[in-house]
């Protein structure tokens, strides 16, 4: 009878879960293709493999946090160990006596992992108690997440935990248990000894099997039907994730089956996402693997400093959408105010691009594909994008840079300056430089920023390396373009820039600007420019180690470290940085979110030229951060963070601190007469 009863709740359960999981997998494969799925299907076998075993089966990211990850991580291996325990519990309901053999080791290790899941259960109820988003709000990590469902989870596993000590018990009693002798599985052992003896525990052992059955069966239902969902399709979102080294390009623009080239677009190509008919299949993947953990919350700048942006909500918002009934057959546009919109526009662009979501995220979805895709649709289709970007994209288009100014002015960092650069050209190319150094918009055009310009022709000039600018033929990377979603603008300033590129022919580029190495190195590939990229902070450093500069004294500074995010998190470049800031002898001191978890200072995916109306401002959160350590010096190494975080220091009347570029730095402990703190023109 118990037979019948097991194959009842098998055949019930697996018909109600197997539907469901195949009407999402259609939902999921009738997306298009994504443009990373285009390339080499052999290369990405083996990254997704990879991928699986470092964040599935190691749990790599998860155990960042420590209990959370730890817990969750006892949680996946018990899970993973007690299969075995499944196919006993189906092995009973033919033979008590079913094992998979009679060593008392496995005994044992089910009973450790069963405990060690129970324990799991403990963290994660203090951990979910303790953030409940009744009594945080919006600083819950759980904000706005299926908390109900949460609970209805931890309550599953428990019993299917404790269904399964309850039954090998009574096996035990019933002397039904395979595994001999019985203290070895100590858990269930413990149980049997609390059990009632004599023949209650043959009725014991059939109703807890049949439980067992009943609360896993249960138990793949609810999975199927909720965020838990993540536990199927988590996986294989992993082994499709791009898996770069650092946050990798934005992908290109991806119409069906192919990726639109803006030079010759076809009549039917669809720009961005506009609804959720226009998401990959691996976009539609992303959406289901959420679990809903609020780790990307926890460090998105945007969200922290109380907008309405919060990357784990875009997501989940996304997955709704995607899942909704359609009452009229016309999927609801992802963009708007109200309610005709999924996502509210003030959202959408208060994106910094900064990846910390990405990065955080330990199921590999890829926030800013969604946020850019969207971005690309309000620009490319609606024309809807803040009113002030409309200045930026003008200059880019007739000036070929974000500051307007003219093409002659990008000399003038130049003016003054006591050593000779040299400006090659399409026309005359020069043959004997080590670096063409692309000085960009900002290190050309803003005052700040052009110390840092000026200094770093110094220490080239006095390290004996060999190198050249554009001058004039340069154009912005289209960085801010792209970012803010105006693909086509960006396609043609770079093609405009590899072309040049190409004639220059130069054996490496050099770069201070963090987002225009991120480009040049990154993204001009899916164009066909393929450079060496070097960031200042590495040859610098490079240059300090081969002792081509020497410090002539130690600055004596009291420096923090900022990470710019499109040097370290999308490109994981930590430590040249800071290794120069050791050499020059100065007092340094680390900020609490520093290295791949840096705050944003708020100016990148193009917020440089957005104004920043709702909430505190980032970089005065960022600012105040620094402050804290009372430093005499915040270094960076990127032109934004510099402005933004000179903005920062001025607002705050920090009269005492100054904001430096790590060249800026170098450049005054080559002087003998220095003042320290990377003086203005030193």
């Amino acid at each position: 009878m118990r037979l019948v009863i097991g194959l009842v709740f098998t055949a019930v359960g697996l018909a109600v879960a197997g539907w469901r999981l195949s009407w999402l997998a259609r939902r999921v494969l009738t997306g298009g293709s994504p443009a990373e799925r285009l390339g080499d299907a052999r290369v990405s076998a083996v990254k997704g493999v990879r991928g699986v075993l470092s964040e599935v089966f190691g749990q790599r990211r998860l155990v960042r946090w420590r209990w959370p990850g730890w817990a969750h991580a006892a949680t996946f291996w018990g899970f993973v160990v007690l299969l075995a325990t499944i196919a006993e519990t189906y092995g009973d309901l033919v033979d008590p006596r079913f094992g998979l053999g009679h060593w008392a080791g496995l005994g044992f290790l089910e009973d450790v992992f069963s405990v060690a899941v129970l324990a799991s259960l403990v963290v994660f109820t203090v951990i979910r108690y303790r953030h409940t988003p009744r009594r945080m709000g919006r600083w819950s990590r759980f904000y706005r997440s299926h908390t109900g469902t949460a609970w209805a989870i931890l309550a599953m596993i428990f019993a299917v935990v404790a269904t399964l000590l309850v039954y090998r018990g009574a096996q035990m009693n019933t002397g039904h248990f395979p595994y001999r002798p019985y203290r070895w599985s100590f858990a269930s052992w413990l149980v049997a000894r609390a059990l009632p003896a004599g023949q209650v525990n043959e009725a014991l052992e059939t109703i807890f099997v049949l439980a067992q059955i009943a609360v896993i069966m249960g138990f793949a239902v609810l999975l199927a039907f909720s965020k838990h969902l993540h536990i199927v399709a988590a996986p294989v979102n992993v082994f499709f994730a791009r898996s770069p080294d650092g946050l990798g390009p934005l992908m290109p623009v991806v119409s069906g089956d192919h990726v639109v080239d803006f030079a010759d677009p076809r009549d039917d190509d669809r720009f961005g996402l506009g609804t959720v008919d226009d998401l990959t299949w691996k976009g539609r993947l992303d959406l289901l693997s959420c679990t809903e953990c609020g780790r990307c919350q926890s460090q998105c700048p945007a969200w922290n400093t109380e907008k309405p942006l919060n990357p784990k909500l875009i997501i989940t918002d996304l997955r709704d959408a995607l899942l909704a009934k359609r009452a009229d057959g016309e999927p609801r546009p992802l963009v708007g105010s109200g309610g005709p919109g999924v996502i509210d526009p003030e959202a959408l662009w208060a994106c910094t691009n900064c990846g910390a979501c990405v990065h955080e995220c330990p199921v590999d979805i890829e926030h800013l594909d969604h946020i850019t895709g969207m971005r690309r649709h309000q620009v490319l289709v609606e024309s809807n994008f803040p009113a002030e970007a409309t200045t930026m994209l003008r200059n880019l288009e007739e000036r070929g840079n974000p500051w307007g100014m003219p093409s002659a002015a990008r000399l003038a960092w130049t003016d003054g300056l006591p050593v000779e650069v040299r400006v090659a050209t399409p026309s005359r190319p020069l043959d004997d430089v080590d670096y063409l150094w692309w000085v960009g918009c900002a290190g050309a055009f803003d005052d700040r920023a052009k110390r840092a310009t000026r200094a770093l022709a110094e220490l080239l000039t006095r390290a004996g390396v060999r190198f050249a600018v554009l001058g004039t033929t340069e154009t912005c990377s289209g960085d801010p373009a792209r970012r803010l979603g105006n693909e086509f603008l960006f396609q043609t300033l770079a093609r405009h820039n590899i072309e040049t590129l190409d004639a220059v022919a130069p054996p490496s580029i050099l770069t201070g600007c963090p987002h225009c190495f991120n480009t040049l190195a990154r993204e001009y590939p899916q164009l066909g420019g393929r450079y060496r990229v070097v960031h200042h902070s590495q040859l610098l450093a490079e240059l300090l180690a081969s002792g081509r500069l020497n410090p002539a004294r130690p600055l004596g500074d009291r420096v923090t470290y900022h990470d710019p995010c499109f040097l370290g998190r999308h490109n994981k470049i930590y430590r040249q940085p800071r290794h120069l800031l050791d050499l020059l002898g100065d007092c340094r001191v680390e900020m609490p979110r520093h290295g791949e978890r840096s705050f944003c200072c708020g100016a990148g995916g193009a917020r440089m030229w957005l104004e920043e109306r709702v909430g505190r401002r980032i970089n005065h959160t960022r600012i105040d951060e620094a402050l804290a350590l009372q430093p005499d010096v915040v270094a960076t190494a990127c032109p934004y963070c510099t402005i933004m975080l000179g903005d920062a220091v001025r607002d705050r009347s920090a009269d005492g601190v100054a904001v430096r570029d790590i060249a800026e730095l170098l450049r005054s402990a080559l002087d003998p007469q220095g003042n320290g703190k990377g003086a203005a023109d030193a």
